[in-house]
């Protein structure tokens, strides 16, 4: 995807993820429920009208997985970005950790069992 399209994508996405995450859009989602709802004995209760509301919601869970996912994705690299420059800049920390994310599932559990013992003389000592 072009830089452009990216980005028009982003902002796209970040409009949507404050917007549905607004108790106005909940509010609408519930009301709109109760209008289906309501209008059930108007229609008999029939298929047609069950099936108004599970293809309404499936297609809008759909669509809602991958924008949250694309959000998401985008706040954990920058998360990821901000840790980096904290564990860069301090004389302290351990560089080798700048980018744990990339480590193997192994690895990582050996880095906590290092922290885990540092934490465990720490407690002792403290």
């Amino acid at each position: 995807m072009s830089d452009k399209r990216q980005d028009t994508f982003d902002r796209f996405a970040r409009w949507i993820e404050r917007e549905v995450g607004s108790p106005i859009t909940f509010l609408f989602a519930v009301a709109v429920i109760a209008v289906w709802a309501i209008t059930g004995p108007m229609f008999v209760w029939s298929d047609t009208w069950q099936l108004v509301i599970n293809t309404g919601t499936g297609i809008v869970t759909f669509l809602m997985v991958f924008l949250i996912q694309s959000t998401q994705s985008r706040d954990t690299r920058a998360f990821h970005l901000k840790l980096d420059e904290l564990i860069r800049v301090n004389k302290a920390a351990r560089n080798s950790l700048v980018n744990a994310e990339e480590m193997s599932e192994a690895e990582i559990q050996e880095v906590k069992k290092t922290f885990d013992q540092v934490a465990s003389t720490t407690i002792e000592q403290g």
